[in-house]
C-alpha cells in the first residue's frame, strides 16, 4: 500500500497542500485499496477539492505523486533540536532607520522611603525598586526575602498552580551570596539580592525544563538560557521554574490551570501564565515571561501586572524554547514600569548567539521629561462600541447536544459583548486623565490589512519547531486537545504551502513599512489592551509595548457565564483589574517607559493588589 505521509508531502511539494485536493485523493485511495494513484482519482479529487487542472498535467502528475519523497526522509533523520533557528532571520528595522547605540549609565528614581514592616510578608507586594533600596542599605537580606517568597510559592501554589519546579537550593545558595558581597561593599545594581521567577522555557542547568508539556516533565537542558545567566550576573536569585501553558498556548500545562489570583475560578491567560500570577500575588518580586502573539500583555493584562513585550531584536533567545523564530521575544513582568526598566537593564544587548539581537542601547532615565512627547491614540478603537451579536441564523432541527453547544456559544458571544461595554467607560477615563496631564492626544489609525491571514507564518513556524513530536504522535500527550490546541494546529500547519508563507512574510513588510509613516508623526501609541488589532499588528512588527492596570472593576461587572478555569475568555467579573497598553518606537523602549510610568504615577492603580487565602 501507498504510504500517506509520503504521499501527502509530495502534494504538498506540487502546491496542493493548502487545498482539499491531497485528503480527497488520499480518501479514495484508501477506499478502493488501490497500490497507486489513477488519474480518474486525480480527476475526482480535482472536482470535489475545485482544483482545476487540466488533462496533460494529470499524466506528469502521476509519477511524482506516486514517488516516495526520499529527501524528507533523510531531512527527519537529522532530529533537529529545538535550539536550531532556520537560517532565515527576521529584522524589524527598514531601511533608513536609526536608533540609539551607546549606552550610558542606569538613571534610576530617587531613592524610596521604606519603613520595614514587622512581618516580612508584609514586603511581599513591594515594588523591586524598593526591595532594592532595602537590600543595598542591608535592611533587609536577601535571604530574608528569598525565604518570604519561597514560603509564599509553597503556600499559594496549591491554588494558584503557578510553580513547575522550585530552585530552593540554588536560590538560598545565591542569596547567601549576594549577602556575603553586599555586605563586603560589593553591590553588583539594583537586581542584587532580589528573588525573582522564570517561565519554565528557559533552560535552568540542575532542573527540569518542562516546557510546560506533557511528555517533556523531566526533560533536563544543560545550559542555563542568556536571560538567566545575565540575572545571575546581576545577582538577582531565581527562586522558580514557573508554569506557561503547554508549549507556551494558554495557561493550561501538564500540572493543571494557573490561576488569577484576583479569581480564582478563572485561568491567569497565558501563555506567560505562571509568571504573571507568580508577580499579581506576590510570590516573586519579578519574573520573566516572553510573548509572541500576547503572552505577556494577555496575563499581564488579566492579573493585573505591568508587562513589557520588548522591541523584536532587542533581548537574546538563547536557551529558550522557540515557538516562532520571528515573532519571539521575552520581557519581565513586574508590579511598576520602572521595575521593568530595571530587569530590561540587565538583560538586553547582543549575546553573540541570537543573531536577530541588535546592538542598540536602552538608557533608561527616570527623570526625563516626556512631555516633548508626541502622543497618539487609537480614536476608532477607543470610541467604537462593542458589536451586537447577531441574531441566530434558522437551522435544521438540532440534536440536544448540537443545540446545548449552540445556546453555550451564544452565552460567551453576549458575555464578552457585554465585557467590552462595560470597559469602555474605564478607556474613556484614561484618554481623559491622559488629557488632564497635559497631553495632546492625536488621533490615529492602525493600517488595514489581511492580518489574520498572516497568522500561518506563526503556525508554519511553531509546526516546524515542533515537527517531530506530530509525526511521532507524540502530541497526543500535550495536556489539551481542543481544536485550536497545538496538536490540531501543527497537524493544520503541515498543510500551509510555502509560496502562501512567503506571501504573508511580504505582506508582513508592507505592514512594517505602514507602520514606520505611523510612528514618523507620533513617538508613543495609546490603545485598548483588547478590542483591537494593535496585538496582533504590532507583534508582527516587532514594536514594544507596555500593558499596565488601569483600573479595578466594580461589584455591578458582567459575570462570564461558566466557571470552567480551562474556558481562555473566562475573565474579568467584579472585582478584577482592567489595563492599558503604550506601544512605542522600535528599540525606543526608555521613553515608551517613561511616558507609561508617568500615567502610572498619577493613577496609582498599580497599588492594589488581590486578598489572597
Amino acid at each position: 500500500m501507498l504510504d500517506r505521509r509520503h504521499f501527502v508531502k509530495t502534494c504538498s511539494a506540487m502546491g496542493f497542500a493548502g487545498t482539499l485536493f491531497p485528503g480527497v485523493l488520499w480518501a479514495q485511495v484508501e477506499a478502493q485499496g488501490a497500490r497507486k494513484i489513477t488519474k480518474d482519482m486525480i480527476e475526482n479529487a480535482a472536482i470535489i477539492a475545485d482544483v482545476p487542472i487540466a488533462d496533460e498535467y494529470k499524466e506528469m502528475m502521476l509519477k511524482d505523486l506516486n514517488n516516495q519523497a526520499k529527501g524528507y526522509e533523510e531531512l527527519y533523520k537529522l532530529h533537529i533540536s529545538n535550539s536550531v533557528a532556520p537560517a532565515v532571520l527576521f529584522d524589524p528595522v527598514l531601511p533608513g532607520m536609526r536608533f540609539e547605540s551607546e549606552r550610558k549609565a542606569l538613571q534610576m528614581s530617587n531613592s524610596p522611603t521604606v519603613v520595614v514592616p514587622s512581618t516580612l510578608d508584609g514586603l511581599a507586594f513591594a515594588s523591586l525598586r524598593e526591595l532594592a533600596e532595602l537590600v543595598r542599605t542591608r535592611k533587609v537580606s536577601s535571604l530574608a526575602l528569598t525565604q518570604m517568597y519561597l514560603q509564599r510559592l509553597k503556600k499559594y501554589d496549591p491554588t494558584l498552580k503557578f510553580v513547575v519546579t522550585l530552585t530552593e537550593e540554588r536560590a538560598l545558595t545565591l542569596a547567601k551570596k549576594a549577602d556575603v558581597e553586599i555586605a563586603a561593599g560589593h553591590y553588583r545594581g539594583p537586581l542584587h539580592g532580589i528573588p525573582w521567577g522564570a517561565k519554565d522555557l528557559l533552560a535552568t542547568q540542575g532542573y527540569p525544563t518542562t516546557w510546560g508539556a506533557g511528555g517533556f516533565e523531566k526533560q533536563m537542558i544543560d545550559e542555563d538560557a542568556t536571560v538567566v545567566k545575565r540575572l545571575d550576573d546581576a545577582g538577582a536569585v531565581l527562586v522558580a521554574k514557573l508554569a506557561l501553558g503547554a508549549l507556551a498556548l494558554g495557561d493550561n500545562w501538564f500540572g493543571g490551570v494557573t490561576r488569577n489570583p484576583w479569581n480564582a475560578h478563572q485561568g491567569s491567560s497565558g501563555s506567560s501564565a505562571g509568571p504573571a500570577s507568580a508577580t499579581a500575588a506576590g510570590c516573586v518580586a519579578f519574573s520573566i515571561g516572553s510573548e509572541t502573539l500576547g503572552s505577556i500583555s494577555s496575563p499581564s493584562a488579566r492579573c493585573g501586572c505591568t508587562g513589557l513585550r520588548p522591541t523584536f531584536g532587542l533581548v537574546p533567545r538563547t536557551g529558550a524554547m522557540a515557538l516562532s523564530w520571528t515573532m519571539d521575544k521575552l520581557g519581565p513582568i513586574c508590579r511598576t514600569v520602572e521595575d521593568c526598566a530595571l530587569v530590561l537593564e540587565a538583560i538586553y544587548g547582543p549575546d553573540g548567539h541570537d543573531r536577530c539581537v541588535h546592538a542598540a542601547a536602552f538608557n533608561w532615565d527616570a527623570h526625563f521629561d516626556w512631555k516633548n512627547l508626541r502622543i497618539g491614540y487609537l480614536k476608532t478603537s477607543f470610541e467604537h462600541g462593542p458589536e451586537q451579536p447577531q441574531a441566530a441564523k434558522q437551522e435544521a432541527a438540532r440534536t440536544p447536544e448540537e443545540q446545548k453547544k449552540a445556546e453555550a456559544q451564544n452565552q460567551r458571544r453576549e458575555a464578552l459583548r457585554a465585557r467590552a461595554e462595560y470597559d469602555r467607560k474605564y478607556n474613556e477615563a484614561a484618554l481623559t486623565r491622559l488629557r488632564e496631564m497635559g497631553v495632546d492626544l492625536v488621533p490615529v489609525e492602525l493600517p488595514k490589512f489581511p492580518y489574520d491571514a498572516m497568522r500561518i507564518m506563526l503556525e508554519a513556524e511553531a509546526a516546524a519547531a515542533f515537527d517531530e513530536l506530530t509525526r511521532t504522535g507524540k502530541d497526543k500527550l500535550l495536556t489539551s486537545q481542543k481544536e485550536n490546541d497545538w496538536p490540531n494546529t501543527f497537524r493544520a500547519a503541515h498543510f500551509i504551502p510555502a509560496v502562501e508563507y512567503i506571501q504573508a512574510a511580504r505582506a508582513r513588510t508592507l505592514v512594517m513599512e505602514a507602520m514606520a509613516r505611523i510612528f514618523e508623526t507620533v513617538d508613543v501609541i495609546v490603545a485598548p489592551t483588547s478590542g483591537s488589532d494593535q496585538l496582533i499588528i504590532t507583534n508582527l512588527t516587532g514594536h514594544p509595548a507596555v500593558v499596565l492596570p488601569n483600573g479595578m472593576r466594580g461589584p455591578d461587572a458582567p459575570k462570564y457565564p461558566f466557571d470552567d478555569p480551562t474556558d481562555f475568555q473566562n475573565g474579568a467579573g467584579p472585582g478584577t483589574p482592567t489595563s492599558l497598553t503604550f506601544v512605542g518606537k522600535l528599540y525606543d523602549e526608555a521613553r515608551l517607559l517613561a511616558f507609561a510610568r508617568a500615567y502610572q504615577e498619577v493613577t496609582g492603580f498599580h497599588l492594589q493588589h488581590p486578598k489572597l487565602t
